[in-house]
């Protein structure tokens, strides 16, 4: 059974690796996921203290991930209108068949909420769009970070114990 546990602990690892460049999937909530089936098997103690702080890590990126590509539009002098852009354009770049959809989505989103809605000079409305893009590269690398740590400390569980995990007696 433990085995079990280890590989489904390990693919949530890794679909929460892959969700920090897929917005609709979040990426360290998922991996939290992981390191939670990780410590309910029998061979690897359950540390409260570990869990407890990389949760509270998970969500607080998981949070920042809605907030920093706002941050980044308003940041380059974009208005509400071009932060509420920003969301609906990742959401319809998510789901767009264009290549880079992901990328492009949040960028033409804060450049259309900004000329539209504010009226705003085209310039003003460039910058914009282009704090958004930097808000979301940022968000994006943060998540993609934490993912990895969260493997690190995964992989880092099963040497620790994994004399005990992988006997087969």
């Amino acid at each position: 059974m433990d085995l079990l546990l280890v590989f489904v602990g390990l693919l949530l690892i890794l679909l929460g690796v892959v969700g920090s460049f897929i917005p609709v999937l979040p990426g360290p909530p998922v991996s939290w996921l992981g390191l939670l089936v990780l410590h309910l098997t029998k061979a690897v103690p359950m540390n409260y203290v570990f869990l407890g702080i990389t949760l509270f890590v998970a969500i607080l990126i998981f949070v920042l991930d809605y907030i920093i590509p706002s941050i980044g539009t308003k940041r380059f002098g974009g208005s509400r209108a071009g932060a509420i852009g920003t969301m609906i354009g990742l959401f319809v770049g998510i789901f767009s068949p264009i290549p880079f959809g992901i990328l492009i989505g949040p960028f033409v989103g804060a450049l259309i909420g900004e000329l539209v809605f504010n009226q705003s000079d085209s310039k003003t409305a460039f910058k914009a769009a282009i704090g958004s893009f930097l808000g979301f590269i940022a968000s994006t690398f943060m998540k993609f970070i934490v993912t990895m740590v969260f493997l690190f400390l995964f992989i880092y569980k099963l040497f620790e114990f994994g004399d005990v995990l992988f006997t087969w007696s």
